[in-house]
């Protein structure tokens, strides 16, 4: 009888495994630590924001755009923050008042006598970093506020976090394993369909078991939840890819050993948390 054929991957992984893997471990471990530990997810969510904020304006500023990480910082902290008391109307108040801060600092960036240059690129873009980082961040920050039977914040998170593992380990193992049929070559040659397929079929059923067994609730709702959660996470992956292609960077910095920067690891992460929070809010009802 012959022996059947070992499936081979088609695609390199196109990163250090071992790194990636140390890596990943440890950050899910400081998750599990802020949500179960300690009362630390939103110090997390806010550290993160900070952090991404300053990674994506430090090469901003290296592409000569002229943005100030200070006022995108503290008004990403301010959105944040606000959430926790406020909610959504906390969010949009502290957005607002950050767009606001950019508009008026850049435009006197030069003083009273000397007209700014490049001002609407550089406004626009500081607005895109506030909306793409602390925006959806503070989506995220605000799932500990979720609470249904007896059922606190951190299992609505948890819920969220295993969605998003799932996606990943989905698309790249099927995208490593069977990806010939690119997305958007154009953009980020890498990421085929089949990855995306992967993702989608592995997060819609992560999505239902965790919603049905850690929230209580329909399996319907958590297929939703994790369709959804793909598809703005790949539209993130892809955002991220452009961005950085404008730029010339391959990776945002090297501040995760096998990922790359903090910004390579969020760029799904981040706009999954608004379509997360929007589900886990028909549940939490």
């Amino acid at each position: 009888m012959a022996k059947p054929t070992p499936l081979k991957p088609k695609n390199s992984a196109g990163r250090d495994l071992k790194a990636a893997i140390g890596v990943g471990v440890g950050l899910g471990a400081l998750v599990l630590v802020c949500i179960f530990v300690i009362p630390g997810w939103y110090p997390l969510v806010a550290v993160a924001v900070a952090l991404g904020t300053w990674e994506v304006t430090t090469r901003l500023k290296e592409s000569d755009y002229r943005v100030s990480p200070a006022v995108l910082i503290v008004g990403g902290q301010l959105m944040v923050w606000l959430s926790w008391h406020f909610g959504a109307s906390g969010v949009a108040a502290g957005f607002v008042t950050s767009v606001l801060a950019v508009m008026f600092s850049r435009l006197f960036v030069n003083g009273r006598y000397e007209a700014p240059v490049n001002y609407l690129r550089d406004t626009s873009m500081s607005v895109y970093v506030l909306t793409w980082i602390p925006l959806f961040g503070s989506f995220a920050a605000m799932l500990s506020r979720f609470e249904r039977d007896g059922i606190g914040g951190s299992m609505f998170i948890v819920t969220f976090m295993l969605c998003v593992i799932a996606s990943d380990v989905g698309g790249y193992a099927a995208g490593v394993l069977f990806g010939s049929h690119p997305m958007a070559p154009a953009v980020s040659p890498k990421k085929s369909w089949e990855g995306f397929a992967g993702s989608v079929v592995s997060g819609a059923a992560v999505g239902a078991i965790a919603v049905h067994f850690l929230l209580h609730d329909a399996l319907w709702l958590g297929v939703l939840l994790g369709i959804g959660l793909v598809i703005c996470a790949t539209l993130g992956d892809l955002v991220e890819s452009q961005f950085k292609r404008e730029l010339g960077i391959k990776d945002m910095s090297r501040m995760l050993p096998g990922h790359g920067g903090l910004m390579d690891r969020l760029d799904g992460l981040l706009p999954s948390a608004m379509v997360t929070w929007l589900v886990l809010s028909v549940i939490a009802a």
